[in-house]
Protein backbone atom coordinates (compact mmCIF):
# COMPACT_ATOMS: atom_id res chain seq x y z
CA UNK A 1 0.00 0.00 0.00
CA UNK A 2 2.88 2.41 0.64
CA UNK A 3 3.79 2.30 -3.07
CA UNK A 4 0.29 3.49 -3.96
CA UNK A 5 0.20 6.59 -1.79
CA UNK A 6 2.52 9.28 -0.52
CA UNK A 7 0.15 10.96 1.92
CA UNK A 8 -0.33 10.09 5.59
CA UNK A 9 -3.35 12.26 6.35
CA UNK A 10 -6.33 14.02 4.83
CA UNK A 11 -7.46 17.59 5.50
CA UNK A 12 -11.19 17.90 6.21
CA UNK A 13 -12.68 21.20 5.04
CA UNK A 14 -15.58 20.82 7.49
CA UNK A 15 -18.94 22.54 7.43
CA UNK A 16 -17.95 26.22 7.31
CA UNK A 17 -14.98 28.60 7.44
CA UNK A 18 -16.93 31.19 9.42
CA UNK A 19 -15.79 31.26 13.06
CA UNK A 20 -19.20 32.25 14.43
CA UNK A 21 -20.90 29.47 12.47
CA UNK A 22 -18.35 26.99 13.81
CA UNK A 23 -19.02 28.05 17.41
CA UNK A 24 -22.77 27.71 16.88
CA UNK A 25 -22.27 24.28 15.26
CA UNK A 26 -20.05 23.19 18.16
CA UNK A 27 -22.75 23.99 20.73
CA UNK A 28 -25.55 22.55 18.59
CA UNK A 29 -23.84 19.27 17.70
CA UNK A 30 -22.57 18.80 21.24
CA UNK A 31 -26.18 19.07 22.40
CA UNK A 32 -27.24 16.65 19.63
CA UNK A 33 -24.60 14.09 20.57
CA UNK A 34 -25.44 14.22 24.28
CA UNK A 35 -29.13 13.85 23.38
CA UNK A 36 -28.33 10.83 21.19
CA UNK A 37 -26.36 9.13 23.96
CA UNK A 38 -28.85 9.89 26.73
CA UNK A 39 -31.98 9.12 24.70
CA UNK A 40 -30.75 5.83 23.25
CA UNK A 41 -29.22 4.69 26.53
CA UNK A 42 -32.56 5.38 28.25
CA UNK A 43 -34.28 3.17 25.69
CA UNK A 44 -31.64 0.44 25.97
CA UNK A 45 -31.75 0.29 29.77
CA UNK A 46 -35.55 0.62 29.94
CA UNK A 47 -36.08 -2.26 27.51
CA UNK A 48 -33.38 -4.46 29.00
CA UNK A 49 -34.62 -3.99 32.59
CA UNK A 50 -38.27 -4.60 31.79
CA UNK A 51 -40.32 -7.38 30.23
CA UNK A 52 -40.32 -5.52 26.91
CA UNK A 53 -36.95 -7.05 26.00
CA UNK A 54 -38.66 -10.38 25.35
CA UNK A 55 -41.11 -8.86 22.87
CA UNK A 56 -39.74 -8.92 19.29
CA UNK A 57 -40.60 -5.28 18.52
CA UNK A 58 -38.67 -3.95 21.52
CA UNK A 59 -35.89 -6.50 21.11
CA UNK A 60 -35.24 -5.02 17.64
CA UNK A 61 -35.68 -1.47 18.97
CA UNK A 62 -32.93 -2.08 21.54
CA UNK A 63 -30.60 -3.15 18.72
CA UNK A 64 -31.56 -0.07 16.70
CA UNK A 65 -30.73 2.18 19.67
CA UNK A 66 -27.36 0.46 20.10
CA UNK A 67 -26.63 0.94 16.37
CA UNK A 68 -27.59 4.63 16.61
CA UNK A 69 -25.05 5.15 19.40
CA UNK A 70 -22.27 3.31 17.55
CA UNK A 71 -23.06 4.82 14.15
CA UNK A 72 -23.14 8.44 15.23
CA UNK A 73 -20.06 7.95 17.45
CA UNK A 74 -18.04 7.22 14.30
CA UNK A 75 -18.58 10.80 13.13
CA UNK A 76 -19.93 13.21 15.73
CA UNK A 77 -17.11 13.32 18.35
CA UNK A 78 -14.59 14.00 15.58
CA UNK A 79 -16.85 16.69 14.08
CA UNK A 80 -17.32 18.39 17.47
CA UNK A 81 -13.59 18.38 18.18
CA UNK A 82 -12.69 19.68 14.72
CA UNK A 83 -15.01 22.68 15.11
CA UNK A 84 -12.56 24.02 17.71
CA UNK A 85 -9.53 23.55 15.44
CA UNK A 86 -8.27 25.76 12.65
CA UNK A 87 -6.76 22.79 10.77
CA UNK A 88 -8.93 19.70 10.65
CA UNK A 89 -7.04 16.53 9.77
CA UNK A 90 -7.56 12.78 9.91
CA UNK A 91 -4.89 10.14 9.38
CA UNK A 92 -5.10 7.84 6.38
CA UNK A 93 -5.64 4.78 8.58
CA UNK A 94 -8.39 6.44 10.64
CA UNK A 95 -10.04 7.67 7.45
CA UNK A 96 -10.18 4.14 6.05
CA UNK A 97 -11.54 2.82 9.37
CA UNK A 98 -14.21 5.52 9.37
CA UNK A 99 -15.33 4.50 5.87
CA UNK A 100 -15.49 0.84 6.90
CA UNK A 101 -17.43 1.30 10.15
CA UNK A 102 -19.85 3.89 8.77
CA UNK A 103 -20.94 1.51 6.03
CA UNK A 104 -20.86 -1.51 8.34
CA UNK A 105 -23.04 0.09 11.03
CA UNK A 106 -25.20 1.99 8.53
CA UNK A 107 -26.22 -1.15 6.65
CA UNK A 108 -26.92 -2.98 9.91
CA UNK A 109 -29.26 -0.13 10.88
CA UNK A 110 -30.99 -0.32 7.48
CA UNK A 111 -31.51 -4.07 7.84
CA UNK A 112 -32.80 -3.73 11.41
CA UNK A 113 -35.35 -1.15 10.22
CA UNK A 114 -36.37 -3.69 7.57
CA UNK A 115 -36.70 -6.43 10.19
CA UNK A 116 -38.83 -4.11 12.34
CA UNK A 117 -41.15 -3.55 9.37
CA UNK A 118 -41.43 -7.33 8.89
CA UNK A 119 -42.23 -7.68 12.60
CA UNK A 120 -45.06 -5.13 12.31
CA UNK A 121 -46.36 -6.90 9.20
CA UNK A 122 -46.46 -10.22 11.07
CA UNK A 123 -48.12 -8.64 14.13
CA UNK A 124 -50.83 -6.81 12.17
CA UNK A 125 -51.45 -9.05 9.16
CA UNK A 126 -50.80 -12.46 10.79
CA UNK A 127 -51.80 -11.92 14.44
CA UNK A 128 -52.77 -15.56 15.09
CA UNK A 129 -49.39 -16.82 13.88
CA UNK A 130 -47.29 -13.91 15.19
CA UNK A 131 -45.64 -15.72 18.11
CA UNK A 132 -44.82 -18.63 15.84
CA UNK A 133 -43.39 -16.44 13.08
CA UNK A 134 -41.40 -14.15 15.38
CA UNK A 135 -40.11 -16.72 17.85
CA UNK A 136 -36.96 -16.12 19.87
CA UNK A 137 -34.68 -18.13 17.58
CA UNK A 138 -35.90 -16.34 14.45
CA UNK A 139 -35.41 -12.93 16.07
CA UNK A 140 -31.78 -13.80 16.91
CA UNK A 141 -31.21 -15.09 13.37
CA UNK A 142 -32.65 -11.92 11.81
CA UNK A 143 -30.32 -9.72 13.87
CA UNK A 144 -27.38 -11.99 13.02
CA UNK A 145 -28.31 -11.73 9.33
CA UNK A 146 -28.31 -7.93 9.64
CA UNK A 147 -24.76 -8.02 11.04
CA UNK A 148 -23.64 -10.44 8.32
CA UNK A 149 -25.18 -8.24 5.62
CA UNK A 150 -23.40 -5.19 7.06
CA UNK A 151 -20.08 -7.04 7.01
CA UNK A 152 -20.48 -8.17 3.39
CA UNK A 153 -21.46 -4.68 2.24
CA UNK A 154 -18.74 -2.81 4.15
CA UNK A 155 -15.96 -5.19 3.08
CA UNK A 156 -16.98 -4.77 -0.57
CA UNK A 157 -16.92 -0.96 -0.27
CA UNK A 158 -13.74 -0.93 1.80
CA UNK A 159 -11.87 -3.18 -0.64
CA UNK A 160 -12.54 -0.71 -3.47
CA UNK A 161 -11.38 2.33 -1.49
CA UNK A 162 -8.31 0.76 0.14
CA UNK A 163 -6.87 -0.11 -3.29
CA UNK A 164 -7.08 3.46 -4.61
CA UNK A 165 -3.81 5.40 -4.94
CA UNK A 166 -3.64 8.77 -3.14
CA UNK A 167 -0.62 10.74 -4.22
CA UNK A 168 -1.67 14.32 -4.77
CA UNK A 169 -4.36 16.57 -3.25
CA UNK A 170 -5.48 15.48 0.21
CA UNK A 171 -8.26 17.99 0.94
CA UNK A 172 -11.68 16.37 1.44
CA UNK A 173 -14.66 18.70 1.10
CA UNK A 174 -16.61 17.05 3.91
CA UNK A 175 -16.63 16.77 7.70
CA UNK A 176 -15.82 13.03 7.65
CA UNK A 177 -14.33 10.48 5.28
CA UNK A 178 -16.92 9.37 2.76
CA UNK A 179 -16.48 7.43 -0.45
CA UNK A 180 -17.37 10.04 -3.08
CA UNK A 181 -15.09 12.78 -1.62
CA UNK A 182 -12.27 10.22 -1.47
CA UNK A 183 -12.83 9.22 -5.10
CA UNK A 184 -12.44 12.88 -6.02
CA UNK A 185 -8.89 13.14 -4.57
CA UNK A 186 -7.64 9.74 -5.75
CA UNK A 187 -4.92 10.03 -8.42
CA UNK A 188 -6.48 7.61 -10.89
CA UNK A 189 -9.62 7.27 -12.98
CA UNK A 190 -12.36 6.38 -10.47
CA UNK A 191 -15.36 6.23 -12.82
CA UNK A 192 -15.76 2.45 -12.62
CA UNK A 193 -15.27 2.49 -8.84
CA UNK A 194 -17.91 5.21 -8.54
CA UNK A 195 -20.40 3.22 -10.61
CA UNK A 196 -19.78 0.15 -8.42
CA UNK A 197 -20.33 2.22 -5.27
CA UNK A 198 -23.64 3.54 -6.64
CA UNK A 199 -24.66 0.02 -7.67
CA UNK A 200 -23.85 -1.24 -4.17
CA UNK A 201 -24.80 1.44 -1.65
CA UNK A 202 -27.39 3.23 -3.77
CA UNK A 203 -29.27 0.13 -4.81
CA UNK A 204 -29.21 -1.32 -1.27
CA UNK A 205 -30.79 1.89 0.04
CA UNK A 206 -33.33 2.11 -2.79
CA UNK A 207 -34.40 -1.56 -2.78
CA UNK A 208 -34.71 -1.59 1.00
CA UNK A 209 -36.74 1.63 0.97
CA UNK A 210 -39.10 0.21 -1.69
CA UNK A 211 -39.55 -2.98 0.34
CA UNK A 212 -40.25 -0.98 3.49
CA UNK A 213 -42.67 1.33 1.70
CA UNK A 214 -44.45 -1.64 0.13
CA UNK A 215 -44.74 -3.45 3.46
CA UNK A 216 -46.34 -0.44 5.12
CA UNK A 217 -48.83 -0.10 2.25
CA UNK A 218 -49.83 -3.74 2.81
CA UNK A 219 -50.10 -3.11 6.56
CA UNK A 220 -52.25 0.01 6.10
CA UNK A 221 -54.46 -1.81 3.59
CA UNK A 222 -55.02 -4.69 6.01
CA UNK A 223 -56.09 -2.32 8.82
CA UNK A 224 -59.53 -2.00 7.23
CA UNK A 225 -60.51 -5.24 8.96
CA UNK A 226 -59.41 -4.11 12.43
CA UNK A 227 -61.37 -2.32 15.12
CA UNK A 228 -61.02 1.43 15.60
CA UNK A 229 -58.83 0.89 18.69
CA UNK A 230 -56.68 -1.64 16.83
CA UNK A 231 -56.28 0.73 13.88
CA UNK A 232 -55.26 3.58 16.18
CA UNK A 233 -52.63 1.48 17.96
CA UNK A 234 -51.24 0.05 14.71
CA UNK A 235 -51.14 3.46 13.03
CA UNK A 236 -49.33 4.95 16.02
CA UNK A 237 -46.62 2.26 15.91
CA UNK A 238 -46.30 2.26 12.12
CA UNK A 239 -46.27 6.05 12.05
CA UNK A 240 -43.18 6.05 14.25
CA UNK A 241 -41.45 3.55 11.98
CA UNK A 242 -42.35 5.44 8.80
CA UNK A 243 -41.02 8.72 10.25
CA UNK A 244 -37.68 7.09 11.09
CA UNK A 245 -37.47 5.47 7.66
CA UNK A 246 -38.06 8.78 5.86
CA UNK A 247 -35.51 10.66 8.02
CA UNK A 248 -32.85 8.01 7.43
CA UNK A 249 -33.51 6.82 3.88
CA UNK A 250 -34.39 10.10 2.17
CA UNK A 251 -30.96 11.72 2.57
CA UNK A 252 -29.18 8.35 2.14
CA UNK A 253 -30.79 7.74 -1.26
CA UNK A 254 -29.87 11.28 -2.35
CA UNK A 255 -26.28 10.77 -1.21
CA UNK A 256 -25.61 7.44 -2.91
CA UNK A 257 -28.14 6.86 -5.70
CA UNK A 258 -26.79 9.36 -8.23
CA UNK A 259 -23.77 9.87 -10.51
CA UNK A 260 -20.53 9.43 -8.51
CA UNK A 261 -19.69 13.07 -7.80
CA UNK A 262 -19.88 15.53 -4.92
CA UNK A 263 -22.23 18.46 -4.31
CA UNK A 264 -22.18 21.27 -1.71
CA UNK A 265 -25.48 19.94 -0.33
CA UNK A 266 -23.89 16.57 0.51
CA UNK A 267 -22.74 17.73 3.93
CA UNK A 268 -26.20 19.00 4.86
CA UNK A 269 -27.90 15.77 3.81
CA UNK A 270 -25.23 13.72 5.58
CA UNK A 271 -26.11 15.50 8.84
CA UNK A 272 -29.60 13.99 8.65
CA UNK A 273 -28.55 10.34 8.59
CA UNK A 274 -25.47 10.67 10.81
CA UNK A 275 -26.79 12.99 13.56
CA UNK A 276 -30.36 14.26 13.16
CA UNK A 277 -32.14 10.92 12.61
CA UNK A 278 -30.32 9.16 15.51
CA UNK A 279 -31.21 12.11 17.75
CA UNK A 280 -34.93 11.98 16.91
CA UNK A 281 -35.27 8.19 17.03
CA UNK A 282 -35.62 8.01 20.85
CA UNK A 283 -38.27 10.77 20.82
CA UNK A 284 -40.19 9.17 17.94
CA UNK A 285 -40.24 5.74 19.56
CA UNK A 286 -41.09 6.90 23.10
CA UNK A 287 -43.46 9.87 22.81
CA UNK A 288 -45.94 7.90 20.68
CA UNK A 289 -45.51 4.55 22.41
CA UNK A 290 -47.55 3.95 25.57
CA UNK A 291 -45.80 0.69 26.51
CA UNK A 292 -42.39 2.29 26.18
CA UNK A 293 -43.38 5.25 28.36
CA UNK A 294 -44.79 2.91 31.04
CA UNK A 295 -41.62 0.80 31.02
CA UNK A 296 -39.42 3.90 31.37
CA UNK A 297 -41.48 5.16 34.30
CA UNK A 298 -41.31 1.78 36.05
CA UNK A 299 -37.59 1.34 35.54
CA UNK A 300 -36.40 4.87 36.31
CA UNK A 301 -38.87 5.75 39.08
CA UNK A 302 -37.82 2.60 40.96
CA UNK A 303 -34.14 3.44 40.51
CA UNK A 304 -34.53 7.05 41.61
CA UNK A 305 -36.99 6.60 44.47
Amino acid sequence: MESQRNISEFILLGLSYNQNVQIFCFVFFLFCYVSILVGNLLILVSIRCSGLFYQPMYYFLSHLSFMDICYTSCVTPKLIGDLLLARKTISYDNCMLQVFFLHFLGIIEIFILTVMAFDRYAAICKPLHYLLIMNKTRCHLLVLAAWAGGAVHSFSQFSMIILLPFCGPNEINHYYCDIFPLLKVACTDTYITGVLVVANSGMVALVTFVLLFGSYIVILFSLRNHSAEGRHKALSTCGSHITVVILFFGPSIFAYLRPPTTFPEDKIFALFYTIIAPMFNPLIYTLRNTEMKKAMRRVWCQRIF
